[in-house]
């Protein structure tokens, strides 16, 4: 059970337009958010959250200086801000804008125009990645639990492995790769394998077949967490054996319960 809530949650909004700034504070009241911030720029938000961390950054993409991606790309290189959780609203559709986002573990990307239910979902999900509930695994604790994450963007990894261990899951093992993931499968065992899709020198449906066909750890559950959009392909993978296909960005709580239910 989370003991923190919407209301203590301190949020920073970095938004240019006064009149989105308008729209997105006077939400979050509403939604019982009380301690609210707002600056224009990149450059000020920083400054902002070197003072005073927030729980939760709302940002648009296009920023003066700087875009939304840039600004989660600083975050995710700054020990002391790195852990933040990101949140963009933005119309933008570009692969190149919204690809290195998905990979550095953002809560949300909302369009524009969106909801109030869509940012109170949001909001949630905030509350599942600072909070999640522990997993009930039946016979075993979550301490037993060996799982090998394999993605090649490190921030990726990052986000994820946060989330295993506020879960519980304290052995987790990391592969950049499919072929560094094979080595390990080759030596350790492994109760749960969660992989990327698109990665170098083997991705992550090479790794499945590798797994299911060769080595012998060939019954392992596997997830496949990926932005990924070739849904047919996916769709094939999973018939696979993939117990779940995730997209970037994900829903804690929907990992919590996927989780549980494979490794009970």
């Amino acid at each position: 059970m989370q003991s923190i809530q919407i209301s203590q949650l301190f949020v920073l909004i970095v938004e240019p337009s006064t009149t989105q700034q308008r729209i997105v504070s006077g939400w979050l009241e509403d939604m019982g958010v009380r301690q609210i911030n707002v600056v224009a720029g990149g450059e000020d938000a920083l400054q902002q959250m070197r003072a005073t961390p927030p729980d939760l950054v709302i940002s648009a993409m296009h920023l003066p200086g700087m875009t939304g991606t840039d600004l989660v790309q600083l975050m995710r290189n700054d020990p002391e801000l790195a852990d933040i959780p990101f949140m963009l609203v933005s119309s933008e559709t570009s692969y190149r804008y919204l690809e290195p986002l998905r990979q550095a573990g953002v809560i949300a990307i909302l369009p524009k125009p969106f909801t109030p239910e869509q940012l109170q979902k949001s909001l949630y999900a905030t509350l599942d990645f600072l909070e999640p509930n522990q997993l009930h695994l039946g016979d075993h604790t979550p301490d037993e639990i060996r799982v090998l994450l394999v993605d090649d963007m490190h921030t990726s990894r990052r986000f994820m492995r946060q989330i295993l261990e506020k879960m519980g899951i304290v052995h987790v093992q990391e592969a950049e790769n499919g072929m560094q993931a094979r080595e390990l499968i080759d030596r350790e065992y492994f109760d749960l394998i969660i992989t990327d899709y698109y990665m170098p020198e083997m991705d992550g449906g090479e790794l499945i077949d590798y797994i299911r066909n060769e080595s012998s750890q060939g019954g392992v559950p596997i997830l496949m967490v990926t932005s990924a959009s070739d849904r047919s392909r996916l769709a094939a993978i999973e018939q696979n054996g993939v117990a779940a296909v995730f997209d970037k960005p994900f829903d804690v709580d929907t990992l919590r319960r996927i989780v549980e239910q494979t490794l009970s």
